[in-house]
């Protein structure tokens, strides 16, 4: 298995595959093509509008909270900070609507179940990859990270701008309000204008974790149970894909009571972990149950200060399960140049695969 994960980690990585790019494009074909190999039906392709880039959303966030925060108008403010938590955590992304799109691409592929349908598996991996920038320097990053290091819980990616809204609107506090939003913005445009990193750890490992989980069930699975792959688009952008494919028919038709969503992202740091919660001021939080069961397979409980995939799942109803891992409190390289094939543990990768299957099969949903 090591071997085939490696092979597949290197190719995607190869791929330079911006959220909503042609790049995205290619790694979707890439991706279908291996389905078909692993032993995947029904192999399609979904298309759908969406940025290629979160930071300019933030950007006009951030903008319109630092001209709150210079003029006293605290309700404003306190509507914008309302606003970027909805944008930030994917519940309700207006803006997105007026801002300019470019095509993202999705990839899912079914296993009918065998006999009677009793039960869903969804396993989610995206397959695009992070813009870098000064943002994500880990000189900005560690501190955050060694906090989460001793607490297992990471604060929010946006904290600072976040808490300076929060000051503009119960404080009328002005001027370090206003200096945190300028800066925040200034890092959030120099995201948009940078390139594209390798993403082998986020998130080649986690799509090739779910092809190593498609040709298993595919050769040998429970009767009954019926298992979607979906590799989302457009992850890094904001949960594009996800929110796209939650839309469609085939979603909306699954009863929660019978499916459990199992998103794999960033699966080769060196310790699995099974999120908690996610995202900033408010957060997602996963079902103590589905939390508890990823726990007795070996994965340590965690919350992150950032988005995956499953959060939309949660907010649609369905049951998830989030597994990523981490080492020293972080994610080694993340979003930066140096998130290569070499660096990924692989050892990690096989863990995470291992738990998985273990929910796939065992886990009973009811």
């Amino acid at each position: 298995m090591a071997a085939r994960l490696r092979e597949d980690i290197e190719a995607l990585a190869a791929i330079e595959r911006g959220s909503a790019s042609p790049g995205e494009r290619r790694s979707a074909e890439w991706i279908a093509g291996r389905l078909g190999e692993q032993g995947g039906e029904a192999i399609r392709l979904q298309s759908f509008p969406y940025q290629g880039t979160f930071a300019h959303a933030q950007a006009l966030h951030y903008a319109l909270g630092l001209s709150c925060s210079l003029t006293g108008r605290r309700a404003l403010a306190a509507a914008t900070l309302a606003s970027f938590e909805l944008d930030f955590s994917g519940r309700s992304q207006w803006l997105r609507r007026l801002l300019p799109k470019g095509e993202g691409t999705n990839v899912i592929a079914r296993l009918p179940a065998r006999g009677p349908h009793r039960r869903t598996v969804v396993l989610v991996a995206h397959h695009d990859a992070a813009r870098t920038g000064l943002m994500w320097d880990p000189r900005l990053t560690g501190p955050g990270d060694r906090a989460a290091a001793k607490s297992g819980k990471r604060a929010s990616l946006a904290l600072l701008p976040e808490l300076a809204l929060v000051a503009a609107a119960t404080l009328g506090w002005r001027k370090l309000p206003a200096a945190l939003l300028a800066l925040a913005g200034l890092l959030a445009l120099d995201q948009a204008r940078s390139r594209t990193v390798p993403g082998a750890n986020d998130n080649a490992s986690g799509v090739a974790a779910v092809l190593e989980l498609t040709g298993r069930l595919a050769a040998d699975r429970p009767d009954g149970l019926a298992l979607i792959a979906l590799f989302p688009g457009c992850e890094e952008s904001g949960m594009g894909g996800m929110a796209a494919w939650l839309k469609s028919e085939e979603a909306r038709a699954l009863d929660p009571a019978r499916t459990l969503v199992v998103g794999l992202d960033t699966v080769g740091s060196g310790e699995p972990v099974v999120l908690a919660g996610e995202a900033g001021l408010w957060p997602t939080r996963y079902r103590a149950e589905d939390v508890a069961a990823a726990e007795h397979l070996g994965l340590r409980r965690w919350r992150i200060g950032g988005w995956t995939d499953p959060a939309l799942a949660r907010f649609a109803g369905l049951p998830a399960v989030s597994i990523l891992s981490v080492r020293d409190g972080g994610f080694p390289n993340y979003h930066l140049p140096e998130d290569t094939p070499e660096k990924v543990d692989i050892d990690c990768v096989e863990r995470c695969v291992e738990a998985a299957h273990a929910l796939a099969v065992q886990r009973p949903f009811v």
